[in-house]
């Protein structure tokens, strides 16, 4: 039974649902960012490469060929084609890309605010250190007293001063 409680004690901290709550977050995060390469990024390459084209006067017709060039079909599956697409991998590595800096700054957004948390705790511990020490305290019972008392109001016990 101590393993049950033990996992019952995993699954009632709050580290498993923050981190279920980071994937599904995560996940809607990814749709967000595969939308923006697919659907602006994607298309302002196509963008620029035909506005390169027209802009040299046709000279570099070329370009939309070199985008379609980043995909070749496999050799002998002409039957059903398979094709190697160079531009799909470009665009999985720079939705990576984007994912990737994301979660790096909320994970330095995070570790600046625990940093921040942390000393401020410090601050305050530090600050109930002093005026503990500052405070006398009955060397008998240990509770405070108030300075010049000849007596413990709390054990009544004589204190030497």
């Amino acid at each position: 039974m101590k393993i049950v409680d033990e996992f019952k004690e995993f699954i009632a901290r709050g580290n498993v649902m923050d981190m279920a709550v980071g994937i599904i977050v995560g996940g809607a995060f990814t749709a967000i960012v595969n939308s923006l390469v697919t659907n602006l990024i994607t298309p302002g390459i196509h963008a620029i490469t035909a506005i390169t084209s027209s802009a040299t006067g046709g000279a570099a017709d070329q370009a939309g060929n070199v985008i379609a060039g980043l995909k070749w079909m496999v050799p002998g599956t002409e039957a059903a084609p398979e094709y190697i697409d160079l531009g799909t991998f470009i665009g999985a590595i720079i939705n990576f890309l984007i994912i990737a800096f994301v979660v790096f700054c909320m994970v330095k957004a995070l570790n600046t605010m625990r940093e921040r948390m942390d000393a401020v705790a410090k601050k305050v511990a530090a600050e109930e250190a002093a005026e503990e020490a500052a405070a006398p305290h009955c060397p008998y019972c240990l509770e405070e007293v108030k300075a010049g008392a000849t007596r413990c109001p709390h054990c009544g016990e004589k204190i030497e001063a």
